[in-house]
């Protein structure tokens, strides 16, 4: 079992994390498309063996791709590698790119999932965020998803902009479950050193710094008493999925990630995982196409150690709602993880149960200093 994923970085707009324009990027769908093609070839010798149970069309906006280029991209896909017929095939969408027809065309591609950046439902925010939606074309592409036959939807929403309160959190998360998306993932608006983001604020005052990690700490909060109160199962620590007794709407394709389940990844930037190796292809978009129609990957590789494999396994599995499965470590590994989790379950963070180690409530909240912890330097 493994899963493909497909890196699609277009966009239309400035970003206002890293602070780059893609709009050019449009011009060039075609080849690199035909280039995903030709790399799904050249790696077919070594993937093509494996079975794979999901696809996930990430990294951007891949639905800036026409219907047509979606078709020959899955085609191509599926002539190649042999993909389950049960596959979880998710594409992440911008809630402005689903028109009528793009929500229709999805009906005649082998999508069975669609992930929107949503991000917030209030207009002001998006248009601080520099997105091109507006929150009544989020609620509009729900609508026609589900009229194209879509019955698995997951947004994405943030938290902690500047001067946004618990009551404007509260009205974003009652607009998201109004909606019944069937799984949600929300994340603190981090603010990255060096990207635009951060130069606004970074004038701001210590105290007022502060205090908005307190509020982000309550708004935090407030999401999973929301959720959890709604339904929805809290099974990552970004991640809800709805609780159905006939079908589970966790993420698996992110669900291999998090349990070390190998994966092929294709397109600039896009990392491949197979448990001995970790590889990774050449972030630039045009020496990409370049090197992919000369007949190479542009890709590096590094030999995973099982201290490499350990600490991955902090980072990811403690992520997750079973956590951490320690009899399947190495003992020199088990031995060390047991002993740095001491404090941690002493400090009601951490609690073991059935041979696993798992974050609990408390623990979410500072499960970044605990897996620091965990790491083996």
């Amino acid at each position: 079992m493994a899963g493909i994923y497909i890196h699609i970085p277009f966009c239309k707009s400035r970003c206002i994390y890293c602070g780059f324009y893609s709009t050019t990027l449009l011009d060039r769908r075609d080849r690199y498309v035909e280039s995903l093609c030709r790399e799904m070839e050249l790696r077919s010798k070594v993937w093509s063996r494996r079975s794979f149970s999901t696809v996930y069309l990430g990294g951007g906006t891949p639905s800036q791709l026409t219907l047509s280029q979606l078709e020959k991209l899955f085609r191509h896909l599926l002539y190649i590698y042999k993909v389950e017929e049960n596959a979880e095939v998710t594409i992440e969408c911008n809630p402005d790119d689903i028109t009528e027809e793009f929500a229709e065309g999805l009906s005649s591609l082998p999508v069975n999932r669609v992930s929107m950046g949503v991000q917030t439902f209030s207009d002001s925010r998006l248009r601080f965020l520099h997105r091109r939606h507006t929150s009544s074309q989020a609620i509009i592409a729900v609508d026609r998803l589900r009229e194209a036959g879509i019955d698995n939807i997951s947004i994405d929403l943030m938290f902690g902009f500047p001067d946004e309160t618990l009551a404007e959190w509260e009205a974003d998360l009652d607009m998201a479950l109004s909606l019944r998306v069937e799984h949600l993932s929300a994340y603190s608006l981090m603010y990255e050193e060096g990207t635009p983001l951060y130069n606004m604020v970074r004038h701001r005052q210590k105290t007022d710094l502060e205090k908005e990690e307190e509020l982000s700490v309550q708004m935090y909060d407030m999401l999973i008493d929301k959720l959890e109160a709604a339904g929805y199962e809290h099974y990552e620590i970004s991640n809800f999925a709805k609780s159905d007794p006939c079908r589970c709407f966790r993420s698996r394709h992110n669900g291999s990630y998090w349990q070390g389940i190998p994966y092929l990844g294709l397109g600039a930037a896009a990392h491949s995982y197979d448990i001995d190796t970790r590889q990774w292809n050449i972030a630039d978009i045009q020496q990409y196409m370049d090197a992919i129609g000369r007949g190479d990957v542009p890709a590096e590789k590094e030999i995973l150690t099982d201290e490499t494999r350990y600490n991955d396994t902090i980072v990811t599995a403690l992520r997750t709602r079973e956590g951490i499965s320690y009899n399947h470590l190495l003992d020199k590994y088990k031995s060390y993880l047991l002993q740095q989790a001491k404090k941690h379950i002493t400090e009601g963070t951490l609690a073991i149960n059935d041979g696993r180690i798992a974050l609990t409530k408390k623990g979410l909240f500072v499960s970044d200093s605990i897996m620091s912890d965990l790491i083996k330097v």
